[in-house]
């Protein structure tokens, strides 16, 4: 199937932070692999000044907005005190206003709030500014334990690393689950965290713990189409089933058996996208037993059938 690529414009505000500037460029590269283009832009074309120490030559201004399918809005700094430019904030409601998504990157979220858009709706930011945006913003329902909100076409995300997943999960969302592997394979990235997880753990999490899930994690997506129970993957990381559940929850935000279960889906999605196999051979090598069962959980989760799917992202 062949798309037309999709135009991203990255929004380059004094004191932007140069890690959230980079995620959505990186992850939306101009390359052949990927079907989007990537352009960066300012409050207006020329030096901008950023945060820690570097800064930014930008060619164009909020016109950029014009020619874009989604706009990202990275962090910056001060954005409890500094106000964006009256401009930016108009030609980021004009262009919502003409169907282009928006998604802000920590405390990108404070310029987007200023646009009104997120007025009713849930958003997040980085768990250090979470109170400053719910007091300055007062209609936004301030989520401060999530990594990332989609209300469709406004979303936010919280700290830079949790940008990472929202690109993910925002490549997931246009083009599928095999290209989002792919962006994630070559960024060395989680391929997928749950938006629901929680921004921090507040207190010390044992290092060699950490690597032990890590590595269980990963047995387990080479082991899916066998029968895994949460006594299973708790005695291959040598913990007790309790230990192994709880800290499961910190780790990813799903429990051991939700996450065994999205992984199935989503290697079920990839084998939909890149491969002619049935339903009933995919469930069956993805673990789920039965074509019904498949089914079930892609109607479940993802709101179409494995068919509707097929014929939506498969090449």
């Amino acid at each position: 199937m062949s798309r037309k690529n999709h135009r991203v414009a990255v929004l380059v505000l004094e004191g932007a932070k140069p890690l959230d500037v980079g995620i959505p460029a990186q992850v939306f590269a101009s390359r052949p692999s990927m079907p989007y283009e990537v352009r960066v832009c300012g409050a207006a074309p020329g030096l901008v000044t950023g945060g820690d120490g570097l800064s930014y030559h930008v060619a164009e201004g909020p016109e950029a907005f014009e020619r874009a399918d989604t706009v990202f809005i990275p962090g910056y700094r001060e954005p409890a005190t500094t106000e964006p430019p009256a401009a930016v904030v108009r030609a980021l409601m004009a262009a919502h206003e003409r169907g282009t998504r928006l998604a802000a990157i920590s405390t990108g979220a404070f310029a987007l709030a200023a646009t009104g858009l997120l007025d009713g709706k849930r958003a997040t930011t980085h768990w250090h500014y979470t109170k400053a945006l719910a007091a300055k913003h007062p209609l936004v329902r301030v989520d401060e334990n999530v990594l990332f909100v989609d209300e469709g076409d406004v979303l936010t995300s919280a700290g830079a690393a949790s940008g990472i997943d929202l690109c993910l999960h925002l490549v997931r969302r246009d083009h599928g689950v095999g290209l989002s592997n792919h962006v994630a394979r070559r960024l060395v990235a989680a391929p997928y965290r749950s938006g629901g997880q929680a921004q921090y753990v507040p207190r010390s999490v044992p290092e060699p713990l950490g690597d032990l899930f890590a590595s269980t994690r990963e047995w387990a997506l080479a082991h899916l189409s066998e029968r895994l129970t949460l006594e299973t993957l708790a005695r291959h990381a040598r913990v007790s089933a309790r230990t192994f559940s709880r800290r499961f929850v910190e780790d990813t935000g799903y429990t051991p058996m939700q996450w065994v279960l999205r992984a199935r889906v989503d290697l079920a999605r990839e084998l939909l996208e890149r491969t002619d196999l049935g339903v009933e051979q995919i469930a069956d090598r993805v673990g789920l037993g039965t074509g019904a069962n498949l089914r079930l959980h892609f109607q479940r989760i993802l709101g179409t059938s494995p068919t509707e799917y097929r014929h939506t992202f498969s090449a």
